[in-house]
């Protein structure tokens, strides 16, 4: 009777060691991921939501139109948007935009919804981030 040569048991015993830990770091990783997912999840249902509440504004004829509003805000601070959010606040919708100006500058505005009044601004110039 033939007997398997001991670096055949150590090659199958690693083998079983290697595929257990596979197994165990596949069934790990989903799990790991699932409070985020959760999170993104939420972030995602609250951007439709958002979405939809300044939609139906728009719609119904609450509040100005992005481009509109622009237009509006170009007149004063030119410049290309970089960020804008839509907020609903205390009764009022607003827009937040940050614009980036040719010069490298970073403006950052308040401007109500309903107006195209611009509320607040704020500049940073490129040489604050140095």
């Amino acid at each position: 009777m033939k007997t398997p040569r001991p670096s055949t048991y150590a090659s199958r015993n690693e083998r079983r060691r290697l595929v257990a830990g596979v197994a165990a770091v596949a069934m790990a990783v989903p799990l790991l991921s699932l409070p985020a997912a959760g999170i993104a999840h939420d972030h995602e249902r609250r951007q439709r939501s958002d979405h939809d509440e300044a939609r139906r504004a728009l719609l119904s004829g609450k509040v100005l139109s992005l481009r509109q509003v622009l237009d509006i805000v170009a007149r004063e601070y030119p410049g290309e948007p970089v960020e804008v959010e839509f907020e609903h606040d205390d009764g009022m919708y607003r827009y937040e935009l940050k614009l980036l100006q040719a010069s490298g500058r970073i403006i950052k505005m308040k401007v109500d919804a309903s107006s195209g009044k611009i509320i607040s601004v704020k500049a940073r110039d490129k040489e604050d981030d140095d």
